[in-house]
């Protein structure tokens, strides 16, 4: 029996999450709130949701039927949004998501406004 010297963790495990496309259609329909279909056949589940470097946001999901998991890169806030988000705050509106809609605000971290949906940040301010 070989073994593996290897520390890395095999890939689909917790600690290795495969990436998912950054196909357009897959995101909007990550927006929309719709089942995503698993590679591996089956559907995605939501584990967790984080806020990534640079603004960028990290959705995990694991396969209902293979049990790997899946990590789904949401590009950063373009500088439109920012500036959308920026004026709902300047007129003290509630602040919801660009890509969410009206019904999901944004929530603050730090000095940070995030979706929770989709651990993007759009700016910071008071």
């Amino acid at each position: 029996m070989v073994r593996s010297t290897s520390t890395e963790p095999s890939a689909g495990s917790p600690a290795n999450p495969i990436p998912l496309p950054k196909e357009k259609k897959f995101l909007m329909r990550y927006y929309r709130g719709e089942r995503l279909p698993s590679p591996m056949g089956g559907y995605l589940d939501v584990l967790g949701i984080r806020e990534g470097d640079g603004g960028l946001g990290r959705v995990l999901f694991e396969c209902n039927v293979s049990s790997l998991r899946f990590v789904l890169m949401i590009p950063r806030a373009t500088r439109t949004e920012t500036e959308k988000v920026k004026k709902l705050l300047e007129a003290g509106e509630d602040l919801t998501c660009p890509r969410h809609g009206p019904f999901h605000r944004l929530s603050k971290v730090g000095k940070a406004w995030v979706c929770p949906l989709c651990g993007v940040a759009y700016g910071k301010g008071g």
